[in-house]
């Protein structure tokens, strides 16, 4: 018979991948327990946060965290933009998730082996202010086919890690 696995058990390998998340000013604690949640699954390196009230001891990030908060790299930073154009000096592609005039469907994006992966997401009611997505190489969306114009940052986040891990994992096998 099949049985599920227990959080002891399960079979997946550890591994991190060249991807840094900035949350442009991302502020409901559930969300923020879910970005670590799903930062964690996907092997994000590190999450930078910006413009966000975080209390780290509230109830309802923990649990949604699940402990994953101890497990991934985080920092909070006074001073995005600068810190955006750094790392773009240095050869990192910033790739910002929002739908804008010129963004284009997360499948169309093309990776190839970068030393370092910037995704900038954004606020939970105004999205990623207009000075970071002018720092982006690339605008992407997700495609969506019903009725709502929008979805949870975190979940589109989520779809955004798996294209992008899975593309990376290609780039290196």
């Amino acid at each position: 018979m099949t049985k599920q696995h227990s959080h002891t058990t399960i079979p997946f390998t550890s591994k991190k991948f060249p991807i840094t998340i900035i949350c442009d000013g991302l502020q409901s604690p559930a969300n923020i327990g879910a970005l670590f949640r799903i930062s964690d699954a996907f092997g994000v390196a590190e999450i930078i946060f910006s413009a966000s009230k975080i209390d780290f001891s509230s109830n309802r990030l923990l649990r949604t965290a699940r402990g994953t908060v101890a497990k991934t790299a985080f920092r909070e930073t006074h001073d995005v933009l600068s810190e955006i154009q750094q790392l773009k000096a240095k050869g990192t592609l910033v790739i910002a998730l929002e739908v804008t005039r010129d963004s284009i469907p997360l499948e169309a994006l093309t990776l190839s082996k970068v030393k370092q992966t910037l995704l900038i997401i954004g606020n939970e009611q105004v999205g990623i202010s207009d000075a970071l997505l002018e720092q982006a190489d690339h605008r992407v969306h997700i495609e969506m086919y019903g009725q709502n114009s929008s979805m949870n940052v975190v979940q589109a986040t989520g779809i955004a890690l798996y294209s992008m891990t899975n593309t990376l994992k290609q780039l290196v096998e």
